[in-house]
């Protein structure tokens, strides 16, 4: 299974991924797809999400049984400790 959330994206975008995957709620999407599916939806993301965000979590034969990836978050990001993957969250300065 792929997850897949997108803030702040040009709907075009979501439009091309409603073709793969449901839209369950605004910007939420699920699907069953081959890796190489959901690889290249990921780059469509990459390459047309304008700036917006959009994260990507699907189930793989590790410790956790999932892997995420994230882009254009400005205030969390992916950290792999030893092989554990974990979001980091940065405090932004008081003002931004």
């Amino acid at each position: 299974m792929v997850v897949m959330i997108l803030e702040r994206v040009p709907r075009g975008l979501r439009g091309e991924l409603s073709s793969w995957m449901v839209e369950v709620q605004p910007g939420v999407f699920v699907g069953k797809m081959s890796a190489l599916v959901r690889d290249l939806l990921w780059e469509k993301c990459v390459l047309k999400g304008a700036g917006g965000k959009c994260c990507q979590i699907w189930n793989t034969d590790n410790e956790q049984g999932f892997a995420i990836r994230m882009v254009g978050d400005k205030v969390r990001r992916v950290v792999d400790m030893d092989g554990l993957l974990l979001v980091g969250v940065r405090e932004l300065a008081k003002g931004r």
